[in-house]
């Protein structure tokens, strides 16, 4: 049902030649970097999300699916459901998937310079939001609006360049497809299986992200910001480094 070509998350070892001539180190594979890089974000998003939710007063700024089911239910007045919140975090995430869309072009399916100025950008900006709620104790509401609606730009334009380096089945921000594929592939279902190692990880992923970032809020709102952006930045320097062809 799925396309198998894609890397798994270990290489194989290279064989020996049979006339005894040494082998030199593997070839680099960028899509293998690719995919680790993006299930680390992935664990990154899990962190962001669960202070937005928690921190911001019932906000995703990453995963829009969540978003626009609240703010559907709060335009009813439903248990007192947040609306301006969820309007800016989408407004945000659609204005950040724009502007990187504009700056990355047709540079899809491999990792360029554009890419890793784009998460390093998400990176400094979740960092400095995080260091923002640290040092202004007891922001007000405003504020707080203003760092939700920065937060849904941010995660617009990550997830805009996940989308452009193009690993399967992981878009960083949303599992929703992920699981579908997972469940729809398995054996259980008459396929075989492709993939399910990936799909697995970027579940546990985001889980184990939520779980973190929810840990986090006991020592400061603005803790799990600040690791969640030193993540994409570093994620974004080791792509540079690694991940390009």
């Amino acid at each position: 049902m799925t396309d198998t070509s894609s890397p798994d998350l270990a290489a194989a070892p290279e064989a020996a030649p049979a006339d005894g001539t040494p082998v030199g180190p593997p070839a680099r594979d960028p899509q293998r970097t690719h995919l680790r890089l993006m299930l680390t974000l992935t664990f990154a998003t899990g962190i962001v999300d669960a202070v937005g939710f928690l921190g911001l007063d019932r906000v995703f700024t990453a995963n829009m699916t969540g978003n626009v089911v609240i703010l559907g239910m709060a335009l009813t007045g439903a248990d007192d459901l947040p609306v301006t919140g969820p309007a800016l975090a989408l407004v945000g995430f659609v204005l950040g998937a724009v502007l990187a869309g504009r700056a990355l072009g047709s540079l899809t399916g491999a990792w360029s310079a554009m890419c890793t100025g784009l998460l390093c950008g998400v990176g400094t900006l979740v960092i400095c939001l995080g260091i923002l709620l640290m040092l202004w104790a007891d922001a007000p509401h405003p504020v707080l609006l203003g760092v939700t609606g920065a937060l849904g730009l941010a995660m617009g334009a990550q997830a805009a360049t996940a989308r452009a380096i193009a690993v399967k089945d992981v878009t960083t921000v949303v599992i929703t497809s992920t699981i579908t594929g997972l469940a729809m592939d398995s054996r259980l279902a008459g396929g075989s299986g492709p993939l399910w190692a990936r799909r697995l990880l970027a579940v546990a992923l985001m889980l184990v992200g939520a779980t973190v970032g929810a840990l986090l809020l006991r020592v400061h709102v603005g803790a799990g910001l600040v690791l969640a952006g030193l993540i994409c930045a570093v994620t974004a320097l080791i792509g540079h480094r690694r991940g390009r062809v």
